[in-house]
């Protein structure tokens, strides 16, 4: 299938309309696809959040901000789809419980969609993990998520795994101290290397 058809298709999938009806915020099926076919990087993430669902353009907020600057990479090279490809677990945002949290991706979405965006993506060198369900996917891990980025080392230098980088995980930053002196230089160097 050619990258047009791929994401044509993707565009218009419905598959979650019952599962994202049935969710506190009610909403419709919007993919968000951010990716090109000659991106050397790959930011794999967990799924859109509300803002995201309502902008169309992923990390449209703190935790964009704080991506970019853990990257060392400016807004423009950050949202060229030509240089860095973004493919959540889920394309579209998952909804909110009824407490207001998010819910998890819906495994149909990766299952479905996954490989076949993989396959149009040949020139990746450098994967970002995002979070427990991106690690999952791709590092067949069972451990924590704390674990697997401490971890990078064993995966890097085409692969490395990272937390969240919302602020709600401030704590954990002060908590891991070496991320942002052993991991993020490290992150910083291969993102230009690749990049250049």
């Amino acid at each position: 299938m050619s990258f047009e058809a791929l994401t044509s298709e993707l565009a218009s999938c419905t598959i979650c309309t019952d599962r994202f009806a049935a969710t506190a915020t009610a909403h419709t099926p919007k993919p968000v696809i951010w990716f090109a076919s000659g991106a050397r990087v790959l930011i794999a993430g967990q799924a859109p959040g509300l803002r995201v669902h309502q902008s169309g353009k992923p990390f449209t907020d703190p935790s964009g901000d704080r991506l970019r600057a853990w990257m060392g990479v400016a807004e423009d090279a950050f949202y060229d789809r030509r240089r860095i490809a973004i493919v959540p677990m889920g394309f579209c945002f998952p909804g909110y419980d009824a407490k207001g949290s998010d819910l998890p991706p819906p495994k149909i979405c990766a299952q479905t969609w996954r490989a076949r965006v993989m396959e149009v993506l040949p020139r990746v060198r450098l994967t970002l993990l995002i979070g427990g369900y991106a690690q999952s996917w791709h590092l067949g891990r069972t451990r924590g998520v704390t674990e697997t980025v401490a971890g990078w080392r064993s995966h890097a230098p085409d692969v490395i795994p990272l937390p969240h980088p919302s602020w709600r995980n401030t704590g954990w930053l002060k908590k891991n101290p070496w991320f942002e002196t052993e991991l993020l230089p490290v992150l910083r160097d291969r993102v230009t290397e690749v990049l250049a």
